[in-house]
């Protein structure tokens, strides 16, 4: 059965115009969604991707090698969505002290997310449920301190946004007045934790809650980046990640225009079967990517391991410490390995001479170097 929209219209007056904002029925979906052949065996390919990707996690010697390194590309990615310059590099070392960074409030962002992002992950791993609560306190983390640390943050909206155009009355999309946001977003809250108890499978039930949740867009900021954490989240509270090791910002950014019309068509069409169709595939791309990613990491710390054989102790530990994080400043490893920083300058020489190290910012003082190879294998495409 062929639906028509995803929801109703309520109309309003906003700046003496007439404006009619959309506000989505509950999930799940009516009628049902109706998952043909090729849907499902798409579902079950997405499946057996993302065990893949969960049993890697369990083998790899130490997930955080890995960890470190993907959070923060997606963190990266998803705030490039949202139009910041930023790149891996210029996060690193922005997170080394003292290091000098480039786009200073752009990388700033990428942080802030980067903490929202392991907050709410913490909190899901301590048990905690995945309620408006947490998605609140993550959001105050978002854009708590930034660009937009004057939109209320950690606060359902109290006025009326939109998406697209310069004013409600010529927007792509109106989302719900703010006197319907909660009520929205508590069914959201009920459709995750399956209250009525529901069967819907976690990966579908993260491809629904992920286009609710961007049309309900219930904070005046940071919408677009807590909806695809949200994804994450849910898959891990769900159990069906015990790392979080999936993101879909490389595959929201590469599809970005289709990303957009799928979300809308969702809702003005009711075509949640494409968007399903579009997500699945996201997931299946992406799981299958952080796959070879992290075992191309492992290769490249075997193949530079084999350097290190009539290296000194420091030498060595560095190089685990660099494993980590694949940048690092004389004096940061001095205070990590509890050494001089002539010993820590001394083990940063002897990497160079390796071709592990490699000095980016080309000055004399407070010079940051990097893993180059560890960087390769993180940024380019597998």
């Amino acid at each position: 059965m062929k639906r028509e929209t995803t929801g109703y219209y309520h109309q309003t007056v906003l700046f003496g115009e007439t404006v009619r904002a959309f506000i989505p029925t509950p999930l799940p979906p009516t009628p049902p969604l109706e998952l043909d052949e090729t849907l499902c065996a798409l579902l079950d390919k997405a499946a057996l991707a993302l065990g893949r990707l969960d049993g890697i996690s369990a083998v790899l010697p130490d997930p955080q090698f890995f960890l470190y390194s993907y959070v923060r590309q997606e963190a990266v990615l998803s705030s490039q969505i949202e139009g910041t310059q930023s790149s891996f590099s210029d996060l690193i070392c922005h997170e080394l002290h003292n290091a000098p960074t480039p786009r200073n409030d752009d990388i700033s962002e990428v942080s802030r997310y980067v903490n929202a992002m392991e907050y709410g992950l913490g909190q899901i791993n301590a048990g905690n449920p995945l309620s408006l609560r947490l998605l609140c306190e993550v959001h105050r983390r978002l854009v708590g301190d930034g660009r937009g640390a004057d939109k209320e943050p950690g606060t359902f909206r109290r006025s009326q946004n939109w998406i697209g155009g310069t004013r409600p009355g010529n927007a792509l999309f109106v989302p719900p007045p703010p006197d319907a946001v909660i009520e929205c977003a508590g069914a959201l809250e009920k459709f995750i934790n399956n209250i009525p108890p529901t069967i819907t499978r976690p990966i579908i039930k993260a491809a629904l809650a992920h286009v609710q949740f961007e049309t309900i867009h219930p904070f005046l900021d940071g919408n677009g980046r807590l909806g695809r954490l949200l994804i994450t989240l849910l898959l891990c509270a769900e159990g069906i990640l015990r790392q979080p090791m999936l993101y879909l910002s490389l595959h929201f950014k590469r599809h970005r225009d289709d990303y957009y019309r799928l979300l809308q068509n969702v809702r003005v069409q009711g075509e949640w079967e494409e968007w399903l169709r579009f997500f699945l595939e996201g997931v299946v791309e992406t799981a299958e990517t952080a796959a070879r990613t992290a075992q191309k990491l492992l290769q490249v710390f075997e193949k530079d391991r084999a350097l290190l054989a009539g290296a000194n102790n420091t030498v060595r530990r560095m190089f685990g410490e660099l494993q980590k994080r694949p940048a690092i400043t004389a004096a940061a490893a001095g205070k990590k390995l509890v050494v001089s920083n002539p010993t820590a300058r001394k083990a940063i020489a002897a990497l160079e001479t390796l071709g592990i190290l490699r000095e980016i910012t080309g000055g004399t003082y407070r010079r940051v170097y990097v893993y180059d190879a560890y960087l390769d294998a993180v940024n380019t495409p597998q």
